[in-house]
């Protein structure tokens, strides 16, 4: 996945959390991933990450995979 793809990803996720009003503890919690590793996600360097793992945060921030990648 090019950088400039994991970052625009990243700043989705970041941005539908908060608009859920939940922090990043809460969010991995919920998604059942490391709390470190969706610190990295949102970061400035996001790891690649499995379809599973985008369909995990989906899933916890009730939205569309879909609506996270546009």
């Amino acid at each position: 996945m090019d950088n400039s793809i994991r970052l625009k990803l990243g700043k989705k996720i970041q941005g539908v959390r908060q608009r859920r009003g939940l922090t990043q503890e809460e969010l991995s919690e919920m998604a059942g991933i490391d709390y470190k590793y969706l610190q990295k996600i949102e970061g400035k360097s996001p790891p690649n990450m499995k379809l599973e793992t985008i369909e995990k945060i989906a899933k916890a921030l009730k939205t569309p995979p879909a609506q996270l990648l546009v």
